[in-house]
C-alpha cells in the first residue's frame, strides 16, 4: 500500500469539528461544528462552498444525499434538519427524539433519513412526504445509539449497551449481537459481508455479518473515553482508525498488522475520519482543522 502524506490542511473556523464526511462520490465533504454550523467544502482544492446554519446546538453528524442535492444533519439540540444544498435553506425540521441526536444517514435512494439518539431510539423519516413524525421508531437499544450504517435493505446500529443490531427491512427481522464492550462506531465493508466495530477497550473487531463470527481484532491505538470512528479503504484491504494520541492507524484486514501510522497532531485526539469511496484519500478531523491525506502523485 502506498504511503500517504498530507495534501491539504484546512482551518475550518468552527470551534471544534465533531464529524467530517465525504459525500457519495468523494468530490466534496461536510464538516460538522461545535459552532452549530455545517460547512460544505471541496477538500481537494481547499474551497469553502457553503455554510448551513439553523441548529441551536453543536452538530454531531451529517450526510449528503445520493445526488448531492440535499444534506441531512443532526444536533445536540435534539433535531434533524434536511437542507437544500444549493440554497442553503432548511427544507424540513424533525423533532421526534427526546435527547441529542448523535448520528444520521440517508438510505441508498435518499428517500429516508435515519437518525440515532442518546434517548436509545432510531427514527426513520420519509423525506419525500411532508410528514413530521417518523414512519418507524426502533426502540430495541438499552442505551445511547452511537452510529448507524444503511444499505439498500439493512440498518446496522451500534450502542453504548455493548450490542450491535442489524435490521433487515425486507424480511422485517433483527439480529442482535453482544460484543462485550461499549461500541463507539460501526462500518460495513464495501462488499457488505463484514462489519467493523470500534470498541471502548481500544480494539477494533471484524465480524462476519451473516454468521456473527469474530474474524479479527485490531489493536495499537488508544480510545480512552472517546467515541472513535473507523473506516475501511476503497479496496476493503485496510481498516483505519484515529486515536487519543493523534495518530491514525492503518491495519491490514487479513493479517491485522499495522501497515502505517499517520500523525494529525501529536497528543491531540483524532476522533472523526472519512475515507474516499473509490480512491486512496482520507480525511481526518482534529480540533478545528481537517487534513486531506493521499498519495502525492495522485493529485498531480
Amino acid at each position: 500500500m502506498l504511503e500517504l502524506t498530507t495534501l491539504l490542511t484546512i482551518k475550518c473556523k468552527q470551534q471544534a469539528i465533531r464529524a467530517v464526511r465525504f459525500n457519495v462520490d468523494g468530490t466534496y465533504c461536510l464538516t460538522c461544528g461545535a459552532d452549530k454550523k455545517i460547512k460544505l467544502w471541496n477538500p481537494h482544492r481547499n474551497l469553502l462552498l457553503k455554510t448551513y446554519g439553523g441548529h441551536a446546538n453543536e452538530i454531531l453528524d451529517a450526510a449528503g444525499s445520493c445526488d448531492s442535492s440535499q444534506i441531512v444533519s443532526c444536533s445536540a439540540d435534539k433535531s434533524v434538519i434536511l437542507w437544500d444544498v444549493t440554497t442553503g435553506q432548511p427544507l424540513r425540521r424533525y423533532r421526534s427524539q427526546a435527547s441529542a441526536v448523535t448520528c444520521v444517514k440517508f438510505n441508498e435512494e435518499s428517500t429516508m433519513a435515519i437518525s440515532g439518539s442518546i434517548d436509545n431510539t432510531v427514527a426513520l423519516f420519509d423525506i419525500a412526504s411532508r410528514r413530521q413524525e417518523p414512519v418507524q421508531v426502533l426502540k430495541d437499544a438499552k442505551d445511547s445509539i452511537t452510529s448507524i450504517q444503511v444499505t439498500n435493505h439493512e440498518i446496522l446500529t451500534t450502542s453504548v449497551d455493548c450490542h450491535t443490531r442489524l435490521y433487515d427491512i425486507r424480511a422485517g427481522k433483527m439480529i442482535t449481537d453482544y460484543i462485550g464492550h461499549m461500541i463507539t462506531f460501526g462500518t460495513l465493508t464495501h462488499d457488505g459481508q463484514c462489519y467493523i466495530l470500534s470498541c471502548a477497550d481500544s480494539t477494533i473487531k471484524l465480524f462476519d455479518k451473516d454468521s456473527g463470527e469474530l474474524l479479527n481484532t485490531f489493536q495499537g491505538h488508544e480510545s480512552g473515553d472517546l467515541l472513535l470512528e473507523n473506516a475501511i479503504n476503497e479496496k476493503d484491504s485496510h481498516i483505519i482508525s484515529g486515536s487519543k494520541t493523534g495518530e491514525i492507524f492503518y491495519w491490514d484486514l487479513i493479517s491485522s498488522s499495522i501497515t502505517q501510522k499517520l500523525i494529525h497532531t501529536k497528543n491531540k485526539a483524532t476522533v472523526s475520519i472519512s475515507h474516499h469511496p473509490t480512491d486512496n484519500f482520507l480525511l481526518t478531523a482534529c480540533e478545528d482543522e481537517i487534513k486531506l491525506w493521499g498519495n502525492a502523485k495522485m493529485e498531480e
